[in-house]
Parts: C-alpha cells; structure tokens; sequence
C-alpha cells in the first residue's frame, strides 16, 4: 500500500475509531450536513422483548460478534400502520425499520468518538406518541444539529402499547416485585443506565445527563422524575406539552389539569385478565406464544365481536414499584427529582397549560428548586399543498416545536421563512444551554428568568413577520382551547 494511502487509512481510523460497549464493538457513519458529527443508529441497548422475554423488564444484551456498524436504525416498537394525512402527513413516515417487538435500540449523535476525557453534556430524548406510537428517529428528531453543539444526543425506541403497558395478574404473580406494566418506563430507564455504563465511549459525561421529551415523552419524563429507580440517573429534566400540576377549578367541580391517569392498577389488571381469558389466552405460556397480531388487535376484536367496551389504559401507572406516587403528589410533597427544570407548551395546544405550568414552577421555587417556562407560539406556515391537513395541524399546534428545538426543518415540506430558521437557532441555542449549564440563557444568565408565583413570566418563541427576534419574556400569548382536552392524541 503507498504510504500516502496508509496515512490517510489511518487517520481515517483514528477519527472514527472502533468503540467497545456494552455486547461488544461498534463503530458509526458521518452525519449528512456536519463532517464533525457522527451518528449510531440501531444499538440495542437490551434483549429482544420477544418470546420469553415479552412483558419482562429489560434483560441483558444479547452480545454480538465483530464490529457492527452502525447506519440503520432499529425497528420501532409495533403499532398501528399509519396512513396520510394528521400527523402522517406533518412527519413523513415511510421509511422507518418495520415495526417489531424487537425495538429495544438507540441512536447516539456526537463529535467525540472515543474520546472518553471529553466530558460532553449528554441528552436522552424520549419520543411522545401517546404511548401507543412513534419511535426516535422520526425525521424531525434529526440530532446531528444537537450533536454539532457539543452535545451527546441519545434517542430511543421503547415499548409502546399493550407490549410497554400491560398490567395482568399472571404477570404479576411471576414478578419478583408483585406488579406488571410499565415496560415502556423500565426501557427508559435501561436506557439511562446504558448511558451511565457507555456514554464515556461516546465522549459524554455520565455525570451530566439531561432527560427531555414532549407529549407521551414528557409524560415519560413526569413519571421518570417521580420514580425512585430512575433516581441518580439524570440531573436536569424538559417537559413538552405534558401539562405542569393540577389547579383547584375556578368554576368548581374540582381540581383542574395537570393530572392525568389510567386508573388503577387492580382494575386494569381484572380488565386485561377478563380480554385475554376471551382470547384463550388463560396462562402466560399462551400469553407469550400468540402472535404479535393477535396480541395486539386482542382488544379491539374484543370490543367488536362482544360489544363491550373493555379500559386497557396502556399508559404509566402507579404500581408501588416503578412508580410510587403522582407527578402531582410528589412535586408538592417534595420528593420529585430534585434538579432544574423546563417546561413548556405550544399556543394551539391540547388546551391552556399555562395556569399549570405557572403552578407547578411555583411549588417547585417552594422547594428550593429552579423551573424556567416557555410557550411556543409561531404558527406554522402552510403553502396550501397538503390539502389533507386538518385544523388539528394549524396554528402553532401539538407538537409543532419539535422541527425548531432540534432545527430540523430541511425534513418538512412547508414554506419556512429565514426567520423560521432563526427562531430555530434560537430554540436550539436555548435547549442545548439548559443541558450544559442547567440555565437556558448560558453559562453567563440573562434575561429568561425561572418562573416564580412572584414572577410568572415564559419565554415566548414567535415571529414577527419574518424577524425572530420578536421573540421575548413576558405574558404568555393566549388561544382558544382545540376542544379535545388533555390526554395524548396521535403525539
């Protein structure tokens, strides 16, 4: 080989090495718009959830042999096809991995490659959906930007649905903690511990990791700053348009927002026992060996052939184990998680948070701690060429920050202005400052202040026309409600 060829084979080498983690050797592929950046797509950071290991915490890696190379991402866990138009339509799926039990992988974003003295802030980003769809590698989570930052972005898939969320007295009993449910919750907090053991590889900073998500993913990080097993695994934590706590209702009738909750655990396990008993599917052999089709059709067929509607609510619930508490209940009690916080919505959300919001950083400024709030309020421009999209997808709607916090927008078909782009760099700048620094402002503070009852100011992220700069800390702009409430829609 000529030398000049060896030369540039072996600084090749060196600037993206072969890493060794946990199940053995991987090495990843250079990001498309930043040559600093690499990604690694499809880790697995657990077992298959298949078989014998379906409804079980997660299990050790599987490991493999040679170096795996990193440039696909893994199968999303099984859900519902999705179709054009609603949110379809807004983030251009098609081209994911075939959904599949097996979805326990990750995706890691970073400049430092085996550079294990970098110390780099790490970022876990959990997907919403509500808890039944979508995965970490939809195209408007592109974390190369975040990774360009000096960032360590991690992404994950997690289970969804009745494979994330099933509680059932059979699993319950083989439990050695007596509960069932909750997988998708024990992914999460895998994933986290993967970080702790593997991120140094990657450059990152065990000591410095932040947890953010948005809609089911903020639900997800509710649940994970109140449960005593994710304890010490991260230290600042985003909510996205997951509401803050509850509020007495001025019109009466109770406690407003804020809660949200899928009932029992009892209930839903006598709920499940009663669909799958219907099925023949009386023990957990049964229950293991059907298919995933049937399992996860069991209870729309149940309804439609019986005419009874059965409550699987395959979401986070109390269980004495992984969660012992509501948000609500720990957050004014003291016990949640205590590290700082962000927490915000868009205008034309699931209905008004800010009320919430501004609740849940004033008990959170009692305890001692620091929350900055944020409202996102730029509509999202529309050129009128997507005809299928409905009113839920105007405005500045349910999930539409998530092309600005991680500047994504070259994935979207819509007419961005310059100023969209702005507004953008803005929001990354914003999030990706909170992860170093703990401050949205920076390591050296400025005008975004926590919000305090004394001071129930947002950050407000809109246009003015085209100029981004119109953005600005103060009132949160006011919208009508959207009329369907909060819960998890579709994100």
């Amino acid at each position: 080989m000529p030398l000049l060829l060896m030369v540039a084979v072996s600084a090749n080498a060196q600037e993206n090495p072969v890493l060794t983690i946990e199940g053995g050797q991987v090495q990843g592929v250079l990001a498309d718009d930043h040559p600093d950046v690499f990604v690694y797509r499809g880790i697995p950071y657990a077992a298959p959830p298949i078989r014998e290991n379906r409804w079980k915490e997660p299990q050790p890696i599987v490991p493999w042999k040679g170096v795996k190379i990193c440039d696909t991402f893994g199968h999303p866990s099984y859900q519902a096809i999705q179709y054009p138009g609603g949110y379809f339509t807004e983030w251009g799926y098609g081209k994911e991995a075939p959904y599949s039990e097996d979805c326990l992988y990750l995706n890691v974003w970073t400049k430092a490659p085996g550079k294990t003295m970098s110390k780099l802030p790490v970022a876990l980003w959990i997907h919403g959906g509500g808890y039944r769809e979508g995965w970490g590698s939809e195209p408007e989570f592109d974390g190369q930007e975040w990774g360009a930052t000096d960032v360590v972005l991690v992404s994950i898939n997690y289970r969804l649905g009745v494979f994330g969320f099933l509680t059932h007295p059979a699993l319950s009993e083989e439990s050695p903690h007596k509960v069932s449910g909750n997988y998708g919750i024990l992914d999460q907090i895998e994933a986290l511990k993967w970080i702790k053991k593997n991120i140094s590889q990657f450059g990152g900073d065990p000591d410095n990791v932040t947890i953010f998500g948005q809609s089911a993913g903020g639900g997800s990080v509710r649940t994970l700053c109140e449960s005593p097993l994710a304890r010490g695994l991260f230290h600042k934590a985003v909510i996205m348009s997951a509401q803050g706590l509850s509020i007495p209702n001025p019109n009466g009738g109770g406690m407003m927002g804020g809660r949200y909750s899928g009932g029992s655990i009892d209930e839903a396990g006598a709920n499940a026992k009663k669909v799958f008993d219907w099925a023949g599917l009386t023990d957990l052999q049964k229950m293991r060996q059907a298919s995933t089709e049937t399992v996860f059709a069991l209870n729309t067929l149940y309804g439609q052939v019986t005419g009874e509607r059965v409550r699987l609510p395959y979401m986070p619930l109390i269980d004495g184990y992984v969660s012992l508490k509501s948000f609500d209940d720990a957050t004014r009690e003291g016990t949640l998680a205590d590290v700082p916080y962000m927490i915000g919505y868009t205008l034309n959300d699931m209905g008004n948070m800010a009320p919430n919001i501004v609740e849940f950083c004033k008990v959170r400024h009692e305890k001692g701690g620091k929350a900055w709030a944020y409202e996102f309020a730029r509509p999202l421009p529309d050129d009128g060429s997507h005809p299928e999209v409905t009113q839920r997808l105007r405005g500045a709607f349910h999930s539409s920050d998530l092309w600005f916090v991680f500047k994504s927008l070259k994935h979207c078909w819509r007419p961005w202005t310059q100023g969209d782009w702005d507004l953008s760099e803005k929001m990354l700048t914003a999030w990706t400052n909170f992860v170093k620094f703990g401050d949205p402002n920076g390591k050296k503070g400025g005008t975004w202040a926590p919000c305090t009852e004394k001071n129930p100011k947002f950050m407000v992220f809109k246009l003015n026309d085209k100029d981004a700069e119109a953005s600005f800390f103060g009132e949160p702009e006011k919208a009508p409600q959207q009329g369907f409430g909060f819960g998890f829609p579709g994100r």
